[in-house]
């Protein structure tokens, strides 16, 4: 019978504390490279100030205009709302309607591609499409989640030479574009201001004196603004392309659209109304340090994004079209989340630092060794940037913390 060993067993910690101490030049280089890797993934993963929550969900939005809220609810929020308890992965379903607007959350479980999620409910609104009123399409929203409002700015006119319709329309034709390319941008949107239309006044008393209904006057409207194609004429060895220019350019075009024949004379949209610019009906107002109305933009940010990169670029995008702006207009921020991360990056650099000299000082007046003071200050930044690299590789596989841009094939 063999006698036992004097020596205990040793576990894997041991094991490898005596492999380290064996081969010290193979060890300084393995934990050189992975602070080297630790740093490449401090400056990859996404910053952000606050953690992401929010379920997987996406939300339809549906445009019902003049309808009553019991009306949405009957003919648009509960058919979709119905199909979509059907798609694979919802866990909840939730609709509210409006007054003229119905909007239906589709949440899924925990851990779900958003991407997929939003091709399943695209597949499925196809199939009740069929059900909804007539001229009523629903749009997905944005693919963000609910801490994606990062930026926020208002369009303000020193001078007072633009009111507030130019101005929504300097936003909505101009910066609001200029905005959205922005790589990691999901939406910008627009409030405040007027939207500028144009608008047909007309008489119930030329209309009835003529005998013209109101179903006849947007009829010709609508069959007035669109061009008409024709063929193409070769006469002396050229050809000429014969077309109908008939989009409507201003609000003369308007005025001139005939209704009907009258005794000798077209009866016009001009004699039964007034045509005019004017705003459209807002449900809502934008106020900028009690200075009275101003235009402004929302830019929600891509789920999964860098909020700090996508701040950064929306602020340097800004930086270039300032000079394009008309004269006396500036594009002020009135929220800006980066500096709530900045701030936060610099409160752990801060601490991590405190943290530093706090151990190595307790180290050396304890143990009154320089060589062991060392230890603290050489292991515990290394820790931090090694944590940093499994965090990356969590966010590389999952879809909110996912850089591309297109759903998964």
């Amino acid at each position: 019978m063999a006698a036992p060993s004097d020596a205990p067993s040793r576990g894997p910690i041991a094991w490898i504390i005596a492999a380290c101490a064996r081969h010290p030049g193979v060890t300084l280089l393995l934990v050189a490279a992975s602070a080297a890797w630790g740093v490449w993934s401090v400056r990859n993963v996404p910053l952000d100030a606050i953690p992401d929550l929010s379920d997987v969900q996406v939300i339809v939005y549906t445009e019902w205009q003049g309808r009553s809220a019991d009306l949405v609810e009957d003919q648009i929020t509960y058919p979709i709302s119905s199909k979509l308890l059907a798609a694979p992965g919802v866990r909840a379903v939730r609709g509210q309607s409006f007054f003229g607007l119905s909007f239906v959350y589709a949440i899924f479980d925990d851990g779900t591609d958003l991407y997929w999620a939003r091709s399943r409910v695209l597949e499925y609104l196809s199939g009740v499409q069929s059900q909804l009123p007539s001229g009523v399409v629903p749009i997905l929203g944005p693919d963000a989640t609910g801490v994606g409002w990062v930026f926020e700015y208002a369009l303000v006119d020193r001078s007072g030479a633009l009111d507030l319709a130019e101005l929504r329309s300097l936003q909505d034709w101009n910066l609001r574009y200029a905005l959205a390319s922005i790589p990691g941008v999901a939406e910008v949107a627009s409030l405040g201001g007027w939207v500028r239309q144009y608008q047909i006044l007309l008489d119930p008393t030329r209309l009835a004196a003529l005998g013209i209904s109101l179903g006849e006057v947007i009829d010709a409207v609508r069959a007035s603004n669109e061009d008409s194609g024709g063929r193409v004429l070769e006469l002396a060895g050229h050809e000429y392309v014969v077309r109908g220019r008939g989009y409507v350019t201003s609000p003369d075009d308007l005025r001139k659209i005939a209704l009907r024949a009258g005794d000798g004379a077209p009866v016009t949209v001009g004699d039964v109304g007034t045509v005019a610019f004017g705003p459209d009906m807002r449900r809502g107002v934008a106020e900028l340090g009690g200075e009275g109305e101003v235009v402004g933009g929302i830019v929600v940010m891509r789920s999964g994004q860098n909020a700090l990169a996508v701040i950064d670029a929306v602020k340097a995008r800004i930086a270039e079209l300032a000079p394009s702006l008309p004269a006396g207009v500036e594009i002020v921020p009135v929220y800006d989340r980066s500096e709530l991360i900045r701030a936060a990056t610099d409160t752990l650099r801060r601490a991590l630092v405190e943290e530093l000299a706090i151990v190595s000082l307790v180290v050396f007046l304890f143990l009154l060794h320089a060589r062991s003071a060392l230890i603290p200050i050489l292991t515990i930044p290394v820790g931090v940037l090694l944590a940093f690299i499994p965090m990356l590789q969590r966010c590389s596989r999952s879809s909110r913390c996912s850089s591309r841009t297109s759903p998964p094939t």
